[in-house]
């Protein structure tokens, strides 16, 4: 479908040649010759969203005071909050949250017949690539056997949401899917999708060049900066919005310059660095904010490192860590298999409209900050969050730490080397407790590795640090070392690209030999899909009640997330994966102390196993080829045999199957008249939740496992699932039945109006405990708005769309945090959720709440963006609170979204109304 540009540009409009090609593209030095300003100063980031202003000037959605906005925003320091609608080229999703989107694609075509409207107006405008990754799970592990069983185990599991996929390829136009086993869809994006400057013909039929751009229906869609390609995470309800060619409105934003100096010391890893950067930026404060990375150190830096600091933006904080173009981009351009003309393109156009990092690149930033890479340790993140940065030579330390606060024991005491067993002198307690394993020879212990897990695109990307955790598994099988037997061991890489080097380097038979054989492509233990771990360790850790721990390559390590058996999550670079592998145990100090023995008992460190910088280089110069990436991804559309027999039909509309558990009909289109309604003040609502700071989007709507005891599991029961076909939450986000019983229903969530209680709980209408659920319910069925209250940063982690959804189904009219990150803010607005914000200092805890009060807002039904609202609190007692609050409905589109019930609403709406 040819791309939709505005006419009245002819003053920006150039021709650009390169070899045989011939593009049009819109030229941001003609628009300085135009007299609309100097942007010679802006970051290469900000020069990508002018760039899109300029190519849809006169639109309707952009104008001329827009484009000279950017040049304001050079001239006062990088501050200039203007709200402009932007349009991303094409949209990337994976399976949890696209199948969301596509079921509600389909609503919708029901939606607008019911309204006298086209179904063939539901359709993507932009083209949209949805990547089926989040599906395998970690079953079968540690033989050669492993991918095969997990494959048929993902098929059978997901055949339903299978057909459906399939169905929307043939139904939508601009839609393909790419098939499970490929890999995970940001590595296949970075590796193929992308293009750097993407090309497009217009409606008059000529070829446009332009920045590639992305929105993508998972937060780490960050990772594509890596290659100087701008995206970001939405949730899956915007992403449908940009889909059926809705802008994106947002506010210009701040821009903070990452200086990077020096370069990495023998020993370290771009994990190692990234980690660093996370706890930086996340003790700058970078919320909402771009964030470019400049500086003399992006000469000594990988792509695949800069992909791997870009993946993480999610982690601290941005909407995306972007690293401009340069000779390095156009190096892995052309080593990934991308066409020489193209790379040619994109060299020629960064040059010739000011986007090229050389070495007179100096713009103009809001803030900066500064890091010499030479000054990076090994190091790990955990227990909990991946800003809990920890050196690796303090984490034996740090993890004392953590089993003393869980213990309530004193935090101050030094911590004891457990490895030894020997006695803890006076007056210290340690608070470490052990357990006998039912069947085995050992014990478990507070500390101990269960789970050691190479997965996710964060990592697996960048072939550095997989050949190098290849070459430890090498040195330490020729040291006759194993991993220990209780430690769960596996290889999910994020493309098949990986697994064709580390058998090109004979590195995958080293992995194979200490239990890292390949489970599959695809998230895996990074989403919570680890797998079941041995039944008798899982009885001991809940027996004994210990604090077992999880190793992984990841980018998320939130309470309850990895798997119901682990506490404590620490995220690693892969040879450190490797390394605690071996160990087994987190109390050891595997920087300075034996992290194992050979079978004849001589001491293994660390440094006896780790490869050098030289090593890891060799091996990936000969082994990582341009051949190699032609070749995984010739087909990469058409899938193995499973996939091609997958069966669906050919209709318009999805014939909606009554008895799936795993595709619904979402309430949301259902009965919605033709006409918006007016936004109305928040009358006697009752509290559901009062929750903490970082609630995280998965507190608010898990993607992992659930028990037969939960809402979730109870209507499968009554369905006749049987336990072992439960699946995860995210596999079933295309049931709105399951995923609103799921909502607040996280192991690990912990409700303030209750006191100690872990997991989806709360106070219903009568004052007695009983679960979220039951709890919303028996509010709706009394016709009472509920609303939840909140601390800091509430909505942290993934671009999850359930968590909006998941809050609007349940009856929540209003959340009150004290503040917000950006996506999850967004996703409420976009479900017709309001957020506010304390003010004046106030908070759950100043207020003194306890779940027992009412709650009344006025001044919506005449709200303006970012209004200052009164609410009145009426407490148990009946003692009135007047606070301020304010409105996070942050622009004047999202008040038209909010009065139509929705983003989708709003746009059905609309479509159902143009000729």
């Amino acid at each position: 479908m040819p791309i939709t540009v505005g006419h009245d540009t002819a003053k920006t409009r150039k021709t650009l040649s390169v070899g045989d090609q011939s593009v049009a593209y819109y030229s941001i030095p003609a628009a300085e010759a135009a007299g609309l300003g100097d942007f010679s100063k802006l970051p290469a980031a900000l020069k990508v969203v002018l760039e899109n202003m300029l190519r849809f000037e006169d639109d309707k959605t952009v104008t001329t005071d827009d484009i000279k906005a950017f040049a304001e925003w050079a001239s006062k320091g990088g501050k200039n909050p203007r709200e402009i609608a932007y349009r991303p080229a094409r949209v990337l999703m994976q399976d949890f949250t696209g199948v969301p989107a596509v079921v509600d694609l389909a609503a919708m075509r029901d939606g607008i017949k019911a309204l006298g409207g086209d179904a063939q107006k539901i359709n993507p405008l932009n083209p949209v690539d949805l990547v089926i990754d989040h599906s395998v799970m970690i079953d079968e592990f540690g033989n050669p056997r492993a991918f095969q069983m997990n494959v048929d185990r993902e098929y059978e599991r997901n055949m339903e949401r299978y057909q459906f996929l399939k169905w929307g390829q043939k139904a939508f136009n601009n839609f393909r899917v790419v098939p499970p086993g490929t890999g995970i869809c940001h590595q296949v994006n970075l590796e193929y999708l992308a293009q750097t400057v993407w090309t497009d013909t217009d409606q008059d039929g000529q070829e446009v060049a332009y920045p590639d751009t992305l929105v993508g229906t998972d937060s780490h869609t960050t990772m594509v900066n890596g290659a100087a390609v701008l995206g970001w995470g939405v949730g899956g309800i915007e992403a449908e919005a940009a889909m059926l060619g809705q802008p994106i409105s947002m506010l210009i934003p701040e821009v903070v310059g990452f200086e990077l100096t020096g370069e990495m010391v023998e020993g370290t890893t771009g994990t190692d660095l990234v980690l660093k950067v996370v706890e930086m930026l996340r003790e700058k404060g970078v919320v909402g904010k771009f964030v470019e990375f400049y500086g003399a150190g992006l000469d000594n830096l990988p792509l695949a490192d800069r992909a791997t600091i870009a993946n993480m933006a999610p982690e601290y904080g941005a909407t995306c860590g972007f690293f401009p173009i340069d000779d390095e981009t156009l190096r892995y351009l052309r080593n990934t298999g991308r066409d020489e003309a193209r790379v040619q393109l994109v060299e020629a156009y960064a040059k010739e409209n000011g986007f090229w990092r050389g070495a007179d690149y100096a713009p103009v930033y809001t803030d900066t900050l500064s890091l010499d890479m030479g000054t990076i340790v090994p190091a790990i993140s955990g227990p909990k969050r991946p800003q809990d940065y920890v050196a690796l030579e303090r984490a034996a330390d740090a993890f004392f730490d953590v089993v003393a606060d869980y213990r309530g024991a004193d935090e101050s005491a030094a911590a004891t080397d457990m490895a030894d067993e020997g006695p803890t002198p006076d007056p210290v307690v340690d608070p470490r407790k052990s357990q006998k394993v039912e069947g085995e020879d050992y014990e478990l212990r507070d500390g101990s590795v269960v789970i050691a897990s190479i997965t996710s695109c964060t990592n697996t990307s960048n072939p550095y640090v997989m050949i190098g955790a290849g070459l430890v598994a090498r040195k330490a099988r020729e040291l006759g070392l194993d991993r220990k037997p209780w430690v769960k061991t596996s290889l999910a890489p994020g493309s098949q690209v990986v697994s064709a080097y580390l058998e090109a380097a004979g590195l995958q038979e080293d992995l194979d030999a200490i239990g890292f054989n390949l489970v599959g492509y695809g998230c895996t233990t990074c989403i919570g899909n680890s797998g079941p771990i041995q039944k008798e360790l899982s009885e001991a850790i809940a027996e004994g009640d210990l604090v077992a721990t999880s190793v992984l390559s990841g980018n998320r390590n939130f309470e309850g997330r990895i798997s119901p058996d682990v506490r404590a999550n620490y995220l690693a670079s892969p040879p450190l994966v490797v390394a605690y592998a071996l160990a087994g145990d987190m109390n050891i100090n595997i920087a300075t102390d034996p992290i194992a023995q050979t079978p004849d008992g001589k001491d293994v460190y660390l440094k006896d196993i780790w490869p050098t910088q030289a090593e890891i280089a060799d091996l990936v110069e000969k082994t990582v080829t341009r051949e190699a990436f032609q070749s995984k991804y010739a087909d990469v559309f058409k899938g193995d045999e499973k996939w091609q027999g997958v069966e669906t039909t050919d209709a318009e509309t999805y014939d909606w199957p009554a008895s799936s558990t795993y595709i619904q009909n979402p309430p949301y289109f259902q009965g919605m008249s033709k006409e918006p309604g007016k936004i109305t003040n928040l009358e006697g609502a009752r509290v559901l939740a009062i929750l903490g700071d970082m609630i995280t989007t998965d507190h608010i709507s898990p993607a992992g496992s659930f028990k037969p005891e939960t809402p979730a599991g109870q209507y499968l029961t009554e369905r006749q699932v049987p336990v072992r076909e439960f699946n995860s939450y995210g596999s079933r986000r295309g049931n709105h039945e399951v995923m609103m019983r799921g909502t607040f229903a996280n192991i690990r969530i912990k409700n303030e109006m209750l006191d100690g209680v872990e997991g989806g709980y709360t106070k219903g209408p009568n004052g007695k405990q009983t679960s979220i659920f039951e709890a919303a319910m028996a509010y709706q069925d009394q016709g009472t708005p509920l609303v939840v209250f909140g601390g800091e940063q509430y909505g942290a982690g993934s671009s999850r769309d359930w968590a909006a959804k998941g809050t609007n189904l349940l009856g929540v009219k209003a959340v009150i945090a004290e503040s917000f990150e950006r996506i999850h803010r967004s996703n409420l607005v976009g479900m017709g959720v309001i957020p506010f914000e304390f003010t004046g200092g106030d908070t759950r805890k100043t207020l003194g709440l306890t779940g027992d009060e009412t709650v009344s807002i006025k001044g919506l039904d005449t709200i303006k963006p970012l209004q200052e609202v009164p609410c009145e609190i009426t407490m148990a007692d009946g003692s009135v609170k007047e606070i301020t609050l304010k409105c996070r409905i942050d622009t004047a589109i999202e008040i038209e979204y909010i009065e139509h019930g929705g983003v989708l609403h709003y746009v059905l709406r609309n479509l159902a109304k143009a000729a």
